[in-house]
């Protein structure tokens, strides 16, 4: 399955969550999400902070959202020397 939603453009997409402690709202902790997610639009990621807002307590500070192709096109490069072999 994962696989297959790679060639479907799907990215590995990591968000650095900063949220507020429910106990102490002064205090900022980190929570680190990782998913496949299509850029830009992020679907997954949304659906998963539509989530947090609506069944934690923890009030959202930031999130800062990295993405990565997975599966991208071979590099190109030019061969330095050419042997020919009679």
């Amino acid at each position: 399955m994962r696989l297959s939603r790679q060639l479907q453009s799907y990215r590995l997409t990591t968000a650095e969550i900063l949220y507020h402690l429910p106990d102490h709202p002064a205090v900022l902790q980190t929570y680190v999400w990782q998913d496949l997610d299509l850029a830009p639009q992020f679907p997954v990621l949304r659906r998963f902070l539509d989530f947090w807002r609506r069944e934690l307590d923890g009030r959202l500070h930031s999130v800062r959202v990295g993405s990565a192709a997975l599966i991208t096109p071979g590099e190109v490069r030019h061969v330095g020397t050419v042997l020919n072999l009679h």
